[in-house]
Formats: C-alpha cells, sequence, structure tokens
C-alpha cells in the first residue's frame, strides 16, 4: 500500500509527533522532506547516538529526506518558504505565531496545501504559548494522576505515548483531509489543528467522560486488575472485564474465602475496598512461580500475561515468529529491530543523515541555493 506516491510532504517539525506523522505518510509512499536548522532535530542529540543519528531520530524520520535551512537567515526563510508553497502536506510544530516569522506559515503554503499545526495546548486559548512536552501533557490531562505507583506517587507513563498517539491522530486527520481534496474541484487550504492536550484527553475517553458526568473521580474500572509479583520475582498482569472471572480467579488462587467476603463482592466493592484486598493478593501470588500462575491462570482462560521487558519480548518465540519489528540497517548505528504499525509495510529506507539531501531538493524545486 503506497497511495502517497507523488505526495510532497514537508515536515518542519521536531520531536516526536509531528515527525511521526511524517514517517507514517513516507510509510504510505509520500515523499516527505524533513526540514532542519543547522543544529539538526534536537532529537538527534537523545538515546543512543553514531555520527548524525540518534535511535529516536531514526525511530520517527525514516524514509524520509533532509534538508538544512539556516530560517534565521532571509536567504533560508525564502528558500523554506518556497518549499512551503509546492508543499501537499506542510506539518509544523512551533509555538503559535513562530513558523508565520520564518517563511512557513499558512500564508507560505499553496492554496490546496493541508497545513498541520501540532502544539502543546493549541492555536487559540489563554495557555497557547506554554512549552509542553509529551511528560506535561500527561500531567495536565489527568493521566499522570491515575498512575499511581505502588509509592503512592503518581508517574508518567514511561513511553511517549501522548507524542506518539498525537502524531498518529494527526495522520488521521491528513488522510481524511487528503480524502476530502481528492473530491474537491476547489483549492482550498485545510489547516488542522491538533494539540498534545487532545490527544492526552482522547486516552482518557472513558475517564474523562465519566468524571464529567458524575462531577467526580470515577471507581477504578475493574479491581483487583494489575500486576503481581510471583515468587521467583517476576510480575504477572491479570485483567477481569465480567463478574464471573472473579468466582474462577478465586479458585484458581485456591482462595475461596475472597469469594464469600462481602467486602469483595463485586466490582464495585472490590473497588471500595481495594486497600484490604491487594496486599491479601500480594501475598497469594508469591506463593508459586509466574511460570506456575500463568499456566493455572491459562487453563481456565483468565486474560493474564508475564510482564515482559522490551528485550525478553523481542526474544519470545511468538514475537521471533511474527516478526513484529524487522530489523533496520541503520548507517552509525548498525541494524535496530523497528516496530511496524498494525496493517502497514513493515519496511521504511533508513533515516537520512543531517541535510543529506538539501542539494538535490533545491535543485529538484528549482530554488537557488
Amino acid at each position: 500500500m503506497r497511495p502517497y506516491q507523488g505526495l510532497f510532504v514537508l515536515d518542519a517539525a521536531q520531536g516526536i509527533a509531528g515527525p511521526y506523522c511524517g514517517m507514517l505518510l513516507a510509510a504510505m509512499g509520500a515523499d516527505v522532506v524533513k526540514l532542519e536548522p543547522p543544529s539538526g532535530d534536537w532529537s538527534r542529540g537523545l538515546t543512543t547516538r553514531a555520527e548524525s543519528h540518534s535511535v529516536m531520530s531514526t525511530v520517527f524520520n525514516r524514509g524520509k529526506r533532509s534538508v538544512v535551512l539556516d530560517l534565521g537567515q532571509p536567504e533560508g526563510r525564502a528558500q523554506a518558504a518556497a518549499l512551503a508553497a509546492r508543499a501537499d502536506v506542510m506539518i509544523e510544530a512551533f509555538r503559535p505565531g513562530v513558523a508565520a516569522r520564518i517563511g512557513l506559515g499558512p500564508e507560505h503554503a499553496g492554496a490546496n496545501t493541508i497545513y498541520v499545526s501540532i502544539s502543546g495546548f493549541g492555536q487559540t486559548g489563554p495557555y497557547a504559548e506554554r512549552p509542553c512536552t509529551d511528560a506535561v501533557a500527561q500531567a495536565y490531562s489527568g493521566l499522570v494522576s491515575l498512575n499511581v505507583g505502588a509509592d503512592g506517587a503518581p508517574h508518567k507513563v514511561g513511553t511517549l505515548l501522548v507524542d506518539i498517539h498525537t502524531g498518529l491522530a494527526a495522520f488521521a486527520a491528513v488522510q481524511a483531509a487528503l480524502a476530502e481534496r481528492a473530491a474537491d474541484p476547489m483549492p482550498r487550504q485545510r489547516r488542522l489543528d491538533c494539540a498534545l492536550m487532545n490527544g492526552a484527553a482522547s486516552l482518557l475517553s472513558i475517564a474523562v467522560a465519566e468524571a464529567g458526568l458524575l462531577g467526580r473521580a470515577p471507581a477504578d474500572l475493574n479491581v483487583p486488575a494489575g500486576a503481581y509479583q510471583a515468587g521467583d520475582g517476576a510480575w504477572v498482569m491479570i485483567a477481569l472485564v465480567r463478574e464471573e472471572e472473579w468466582l474462577t480467579l478465586t479458585e484458581v488462587l485456591e482462595s475461596p474465602e475472597l469469594l464469600t467476603d462481602p467486602r469483595f463482592a463485586n466490582f464495585a466493592a472490590r473497588a471500595a475496598n481495594k486497600a484490604s484486598l491487594l496486599p491479601l493478593l500480594r501475598g497469594i501470588f508469591a506463593r508459586r512461580t509466574a511460570a506456575e500462575w500463568l499456566a493455572a491462570l491459562a487453563r481456565r482462560r483468565i486474560l493474564a500475561e508475564r510482564v515482559n521487558s522490551p528485550l525478553e519480548w523481542l526474544a519470545d518465540p511468538h514475537v521471533v515468529a511474527r516478526n513484529p519489528a524487522p530489523g533496520l540497517d541503520q548507517p552509525g548505528l548498525g541494524r535496530l529491530p523497528m516496530a511496524s504499525l498494525p496493517g502497514f509495510p513493515p519496511h521504511l529506507a533508513a533515516a537520512p543523515a543531517l541535510g543529506e539531501h538539501t542539494a538535490d531538493i533545491l535543485q529538484q524545486f528549482g530554488i537557488p541555493a
């Protein structure tokens, strides 16, 4: 599937959300040009690095070409504006108003361009100028408050969840805009306002809806779902979605007293009495190894799985058989396993070196170097 062959995308975003959207468009066949300052996208300086590459930059910029322009100089701004005018899709992630000052605003884009602005708090509103990162968006949205650790403190999720989800949402919005454009004979610029705060909130749709309905924090969803440490130190994750599964779980745990205790009679009661229930379950899970618990839970069709590290996941025989993270040979870094999206082509070209295609791109579009 490469339906976007012939589509020119100018990706002037740095970091994760915007570049992720651009990378997905490249996976669908678009010619995605990554516009960077002379110092490079800041993601080139994070994670394991070699030459101008980093693992983070590679993950989010596969399949693109790189052009370096100095937007602090009039010549660089003019070159950027010339590229923006030719773009079918333009992606920027500057603070509101900055793109216009450096030759990359909507007024510089073409009359039929799909113009994507990715920011922390959106293009309007009292917080529009605030800086934002994935962690800030997680905190602001309420996601961190729902992720309380065993230490009692709220924690951010340990991956760049909001950035990636917002980039994926922007990609979906671009696809809808492209479909609309294809059916519209009149040129019309389409502007997409994609904010991390919206991306984070959409991950919390149930919690937001129920809290707004009730006017208070809703009860925990399905207590005692969660992670429990087994006797060998490994962790087991269990999930319950039906009341009858609590009966089955107490049988697997060989703990009939839990079933007859009125404090644990249903989901609501278990949520109200979680502080009493969880220590009991932790003590029970400590009696056997993770493998023993997983085998017993599987026999009774209880939703459960071992808590793996990324390395353990890569080595798992099912992962090896399905190969959902095929290797990518990235110059400088070596061969990296690259997780592919469900339904997407598994392979993209390596990420470009900083400014690797500057001369070729300017020549292609007839822009003076």
